[in-house]
């Protein structure tokens, strides 16, 4: 179609299908940089209010005295208090939009990492690591919810876009490597001024992640009035029918945690510096948000639990790395594997709900994998503690992978539920 512009006389030519094709990538790009704004609520949830606490167990370990189980215990209590808040999202979910959920995880998490450098009586860190635990799980499966919304609004980038959210803690990690090594001051109880750094980082992340999350529940087609009743209202989910998901996750829920909780402690014991150690968790965090973009086809394409079979098995053999060969450029390469897959199985889970389930049944999905996730990690730290205390740091790490491993086997069981026609 010819067109006059009245303003210069200029004749314009006018195509719709370009015109088309420009709106879509404008839709596009919002799509990914909400997801990418939204994926600082995961940086909160686990790269800041979690694994920054890797970082920190070594000199905490040496000030309070702890043993590995007590360091685990620490851990431990965090996960039953994301427990605790993934049962309460379940029932809060029915009566509350996701939007005011993610926010009240945000100020809770914040408010409460402060807190956790206000004492030093290992009883009350406890107590504040479970509550840090309900924020963080209201964050994260909130944010979850949300972005699979986001998904399902761009299906061209569905994977890539879940991939965004979750691969957001590895800026989490990213901020907690370069912030703990200089907010740990040489003075008494030093390590405490870190836990206020880190939630001077979490406020800061809660702005970008909050405007997001209210765009996106803005913009969704289930509107925030009905979203309750919505939910509600549909079928319950048979979690019998992906039991063999759901166990796979478990494990990995068990097997990541001794990683994590522990690695920074053996590379420190083997006797590498401070500064190796900080770049092994910088390389993790960065491989961590990579990852997104490496395993966004296997997330569109995989509608089983092969997925998270596949990223199992690969985190088994990163787990196993660093206990075969304590070396600093074993540990890098331990620490990249690990960083590029182990939030990518966690989105697997995400990309599984969305593949298999109607949308009403989301938040019900999510939540079911992440009750199981929580639960693993309650299981993770005592155990891979109890190990290291008694067999050394190298044997919990071995345990770890053992667990991965029939993780991967138990996930490779699980076939999809029923074709995309199938659901509504």
């Amino acid at each position: 179609m010819i067109q006059r512009d009245d303003a210069n006389g200029d004749l314009l030519e006018r195509n719709p299908a370009h015109s088309r094709t420009t709106i879509h990538d404008a839709d596009r790009k919002q799509a990914l940089l909400l997801a990418v704004a939204l994926s600082l609520g995961s940086a909160i949830a686990l790269g800041l209010a979690r694994f920054s606490y890797a970082l920190l167990l070594p000199p905490m370990r040496l000030d309070l005295a702890w043993n590995f189980a007590q360091a685990g215990a620490m851990n431990t209590a965090n996960a039953f208090g994301y427990l605790l808040g993934a049962l309460a999202f379940s029932r809060l979910s029915m009566r509350v939009v996701s939007r005011t959920l993610f926010v009240a995880g945000c100020a809770l998490t914040a408010l409460l990492m402060a807190a956790s450098g206000a004492t030093t009586d290992t009883d009350a860190l406890l107590v504040l690591r479970v509550a840090t635990g309900v924020g963080s799980a209201l964050i994260f499966v909130s944010g979850g919810v949300l972005a699979a919304r986001l998904a399902s609004m761009s299906p061209r980038d569905a994977g890539f876009v879940i991939g965004l959210y979750y691969g957001g803690t590895g800026w989490g990690i990213v901020i907690s490597s370069l912030l703990v090594p200089i907010a740990v001051l040489p003075v008494a109880h030093g390590w405490r001024f870190a836990w206020f750094a880190l939630a001077a980082a979490c406020a800061a992340c809660s702005g970008v992640a909050v405007w997001a999350a209210r765009r996106i529940e803005a913009a969704h087609p289930l509107s925030s009035a009905r979203q309750g009743a919505y939910a509600a209202s549909g079928a319950p989910v048979q979690r019998r029918r992906f039991a063999l998901a759901l166990a796979g996750y478990a494990c990995f829920g068990i097997g990541y945690i001794g990683y994590m909780t522990f690695i920074v402690a053996l590379l420190r014991n083997a006797g590498m510096s401070a500064a190796v150690v900080s770049g092994f968790y910088i390389l993790l965090g960065v491989a961590t948000v990579v990852s997104a973009r490496m395993w966004s086809g296997l997330l569109d394409r995989m509608r089983g639990g092969q997925a998270l079979a596949i990223l199992n098995g690969l985190l088994a053999a990163a787990t196993l790395i660093p206990a075969m060969l304590v070396h600093p450029l074993a540990a890098f390469v331990s620490g990249t594997l690990f960083g590029a897959t182990f939030l990518s199985a966690v989105a697997s889970t995400t990309a599984f709900v969305r593949h298999n389930l109607p949308a009403n049944q989301w938040p019900t999905g999510i939540n079911a994998f992440t009750i199981v996730f929580a639960l693993g990690q309650i299981v993770g730290p005592v155990v891979i503690g109890r190990v290291s205390d008694s067999a050394g740091l190298t044997r919990g790490l071995v345990y770890s992978a053992l667990v991965l491993a029939a993780g991967a086997v138990l996930a490779g069981c699980q076939k999809p539920l029923s074709q995309p026609s199938e659901l509504s």
